[in-house]
């Protein structure tokens, strides 16, 4: 993968002594085609990609296809993973007109912590299949940008390392063994690391069925593993990987507690200062027990369609967790974001933020550090500007209304 970052960062055409930022004009193109060998003088430049959707397609050329379909795929027929971005693309906006805008703040604060957009790193288990940095490079990019992290339990470089590397908020996701003590060892060393909350994985008491996954014979890259799976980093079962099968699913079959209730969240809290997040809620009556149970919010997800085919798209389900939630807790969404446009949608409908997963390994894949760093550029600039499209100065001034004006 480093190879292809390096031959995509050369195929960059100098446009000025200001940097890349500008786009190269005709002659300059045409002069740079003329001088170059003549084996190279036709091939296409390398065009700047502008939105998330191209990082998609410029990842799909780069990576091997069944180590991106890990990331990109869904359960079953992918219904739920299609509706995930579909969905925003059926809520139309009303825009106000003369309210002065400007000068607007994407600023805002999410659990108490101040961040300069409503924009998040979802956890993704296993990045460091596509970077030999794990999960560093993605991390150093988000806190430039200002973006809090989430840490997988799957990811595979220690916490303590990313939170070195981290010069922003890094949150921690995940599940609770059914061997308690060794979740709580795990806390204990998360807690140490310094992160700053805990997202509890609520919607996978056990693995979907990936079909790409199956269809692809999904297996780790020989001496990739999960260093946060427990509080010493040792791997759990080192024969479970035997057999031919995957060494994700053995650890997460031989760990993970398939028969939570409510009253763990109780015991989670209990064990934990940190503030606890439920992840994967879609409904308002689970959104109710996760608050009364002592979580300090919830977080909206499908698991990014990698769970129960035809569950509904996160922004579908967002509104009425957001009303049953009220001011008691954070109400956080994760699932189809693309657009600047998607993010101002779903605070309009109660999340004080937003969760994105895909679009950061597309942006790692295609140019690392500074890949992910350009898509949570794009997704804050196309949030300023449908903010002053709508007549928005502040995130506080992203409502409802905007959806269905009086």
């Amino acid at each position: 993968m480093a190879g292809h970052e390096h031959r995509h960062r050369n195929s960059r055409i100098e446009t000025s002594s200001k940097g890349d930022s500008a786009a190269p004009c005709v002659f300059t193109v045409a002069r740079a085609r003329l001088d170059a060998p003549p084996g190279e003088r036709y091939r296409p430049a390398v065009m700047p990609l502008v939105n998330v959707a191209e990082y998609e397609s410029r990842a799909r050329d780069i990576a091997e296809g069944s180590t991106l379909d890990y990331y990109d795929g869904g359960s079953n027929d992918e219904i739920t993973l299609r509706e995930n971005a579909a969905a925003f693309s059926r809520i139309t906006l009303y825009p106000r007109v003369f309210r002065g805008v400007g000068q607007r703040d994407t600023r805002t604060t999410v659990l108490g912590m101040p961040t300069p957009m409503p924009i998040m790193v979802a956890p993704v288990a296993l990045i460091g299949m596509l970077h030999p940095d794990g999960e560093v490079p993605a991390v150093r990019a988000a806190s430039k940008a200002g973006s809090i992290v989430t840490l997988s339990t799957f990811s595979v470089t220690p916490i303590e390392d990313v939170v070195a590397a981290a010069a922003g908020p890094v949150w921690f996701q995940l599940y609770i063994y059914k061997d308690r003590s060794a979740s709580e060892a795990l806390i204990k060393r998360v807690e140490a690391a310094g992160c700053g909350a805990l997202e509890l994985t609520a919607d996978a008491p056990i693995l979907g069925r990936r079909e790409r996954d199956v269809r692809n014979n999904f297996s780790l890259p020989e001496g990739l593993w999960a260093p946060n799976l427990t509080a010493d980093g040792a791997l759990p079962l080192p024969e479970s990987a035997g057999g031919g099968g995957s060494p994700f699913a053995a650890a997460f079959d031989m760990l993970v507690d398939p028969n939570l209730t409510w009253d763990d969240i109780a015991w989670l809290t209990s064990v934990s200062q940190l503030p606890v997040l439920v992840k994967g809620v879609v409904r308002a009556d689970d959104a109710i027990h996760a608050i009364d149970a002592g979580a300090a919010g919830v977080i909206v997800s499908n698991h990014g369609g990698r769970q129960l085919d035809t569950a509904p798209a996160a922004i579908d389900a967002l509104g009425r967790v957001a009303e049953a939630v009220g001011d008691r807790g954070e109400v956080i969404v994760d699932g189809g974001i693309r657009r600047g446009a998607d993010v101002l949608k779903a605070i309009a409908l109660g999340a004080s933020a937003v969760q994105v997963g895909r679009p950061i390994v597309w942006g790692l894949v295609v140019d690392g550090e500074q890949g992910v760093g350009d898509v949570l550029r794009l997704l804050r600039d196309e949030l300023d500007l449908a903010m002053a499209l709508t007549g928005c100065r502040s995130i506080d001034e992203i409502t409802a209304d905007l959806l269905s004006p009086r």
